[in-house]
């Protein structure tokens, strides 16, 4: 169970580090901004599905051997479901009516979000050393 946890909470925090920083930035840089950003709209709903998804399952299989890290992982997992569901479509709002100033605080809040997650990861990654 334990290797099953670390595997998974590894994962998670590989996607999110690969999709945060290397593949949103990838597209912006590759693809002009009237294709990118289309198509980063479309990806992030499974971005997020895979958060769920995968420290949900990190959860599942640490709470044997690690509560804390359980419900760190737990709490990722919640979180993000507002941020897909709420946030996100606020984002697309603010961009699709053109208020770039909504769209700046929002998209701050969530790169402030993911950070979180990220850390929070790292930190139970870190716990497994320990």
């Amino acid at each position: 169970m334990t290797t099953l946890a670390l595997l998974s909470t590894a994962l998670l925090f590989g996607g999110m580090v690969l999709y945060s920083f290397g593949f949103a930035a990838f597209l912006f840089t590759a693809l002009p901004a009237e294709t990118a950003g289309p198509t980063i709209r479309r990806a992030f709903p499974h971005f997020y599905l895979f958060m769920i998804a995968g420290a949900a399952l990190s959860a599942a299989f640490l709470i044997p051997t690690d509560p804390l890290s359980a419900a760190i992982m737990a709490a990722i997992a919640l979180t993000t479901i507002p941020t897909r569901q709420f946030l996100m479509p606020a984002i697309n709002a603010a961009t699709d009516s053109g208020n770039k100033r909504r769209f700046g605080r929002l998209h701050g809040f969530s790169v402030g979000i993911t950070l979180i997650h990220i850390v929070a990861a790292a930190y139970v990654l870190h716990r497994f050393i320990g």
